[in-house]
């Protein structure tokens, strides 16, 4: 069997939770059956059973296009040229709502079974219109025709699953909830401390780790507006790089550096840091905070609970699957609107409410120590990109037979 992946992200070029689902993903099935990447980028790899084939959508025709149709035009261009290399594979998979058009090109062109794999969904991300303009009706459009045509659906948690159900003309029994995993030999405690000395954090003191995009989904300005409540001694690592628009890049400068007036142990990498780099991050950390207000599963939760680190994240979409309350670290209540978007009914509120979160966990090295062991436990018990693996290619046999 042979399996095409569309996808926007692929490394060396990640910058979110379904770059690195796509990586991992597509190594474990490589030791399965070949695997054919086709991506935005500048990749060309032709290793044995995982080739992989970047397109570049950096082209001249659109530079006078406007700035925020821009990007669509190019993500719906690249899809075109993505499908003008012939394909040979039983099965085709996409990723995200760039790489949908792709494959709707692909299976009405060559016949070929669509899985689509929902890492979210752009009726719960309205706040996407401040990034595409009318864009995000094409966006929208694309994700719904690619859905509702697709063979085969993954949701990455049960919750998911219900907001495919809930938005969008699907059989349910097409929905198969297969969760993100991580590769529990790679993400695992490191005493290595040099990252840390790098960036200026100190060692020997307490700090609570963010790590995302600057966006409104990652809930990240909640966090920078907890930290007035968040004891004085506890030291703000934020990791935090690419944001949406420039007008939430600006925002985001504007709070962390009014904050830093005030309060001198809060560090902003403004990057997207190296594997090695997180994974000593999350190792040295006495909490990691996911705040988001819209999380279909949340991967980065089960990385820092692999390197055995407690977690306080928002109980929202699949996060409340991931992390246990009282074991493996606590969730906090967003308090949220019943429709999108999801925006705090009180932010004051639930900034309030992290911060007691992560005030609790760092005054008590005992809970948090269990809590560490325990989500360590959890990852390798259900999040193992093995057995993952080996559940895709079971839905890819199911289709193609």
């Amino acid at each position: 069997m042979k399996a095409l992946f569309y996808t926007k992200e692929f490394p060396p070029h990640v910058y979110g939770g379904a770059g690195v689902h796509v990586e991992y993903l597509a190594g474990e099935l490589a030791k399965l059956m070949a695997i054919d990447v086709r991506c935005f980028g500048d990749q060309d790899d032709t290793a044995t059973n995982l080739t992989v084939k970047g397109f570049t959508d950096e082209k001249e025709i659109f530079k006078n296009a406007d700035d925020k149709l821009k990007s669509i035009f190019k993500t719906l261009s690249t899809c075109i040229d993505m499908n003008a290399v012939p394909i040979d594979a039983d099965i085709v998979h996409c990723h995200t709502w760039y790489a949908h058009f792709a494959g709707i090109v692909a299976k009405l062109c060559y016949g070929v079974p669509l899985v689509i794999t929902t890492h979210s969904l752009e009726p719960l991300r309205p706040w996407k219109r401040e990034q595409l303009g009318r864009g995000y009706d094409a966006s929208s459009w694309v994700e719904k025709t690619a859905i509702e045509m697709a063979d085969a659906l993954i949701a990455v948690s049960e919750e998911t699953k219900e907001d495919v159900i809930k938005h969008f003309n699907v059989d349910a029994k097409k929905i198969h909830v297969i969760y993100n995993g991580i590769n529990l030999q790679q993400y695992i405690k490191t005493e290595d401390a040099s990252t840390l000395k790098a960036y200026g954090i100190d060692k020997n003191k307490p700090y609570v780790l963010f790590v995302g995009r600057i966006t409104r989904q990652k809930g990240i300005i909640h966090l920078v507006n907890a930290i007035k409540y968040i004891d004085a001694d506890t030291q703000i690592v934020l990791c935090a790089g690419a944001p949406d628009t420039k007008e939430i890049g600006e925002e985001m400068k504007g709070v962390v550096t009014e904050v830093q007036k005030t309060r001198k142990n809060v560090i902003w990498i403004d990057k997207m840091v190296t594997k090695s780099e997180i994974i000593e991050l999350y190792s040295h950390a006495s909490v990691f905070c996911c705040p988001s207000i819209y999380e279909p599963f949340g991967i980065i939760n089960i990385e820092a609970m692999a390197c055995n680190t407690a977690v306080v994240a928002s109980a929202v979409g699949g996060i409340k699957e991931v992390v246990v309350h009282g074991e493996t670290g606590l969730l906090i209540p967003l308090d949220q609107q019943t429709e999108a978007p999801f925006e705090p009914v009180n932010p004051d509120a639930f900034s309030k409410d992290l911060a007691q979160g992560i005030n609790t966990l760092i005054r008590d090295k005992t809970l948090r120590d269990a809590m560490a062991k325990k989500g360590r436990k959890r990852v390798e018990e259900h999040f193992d990109w093995v057995a993952i693996a080996k559940q895709v290619e079971t839905l890819y046999k199911s289709i193609v037979k």
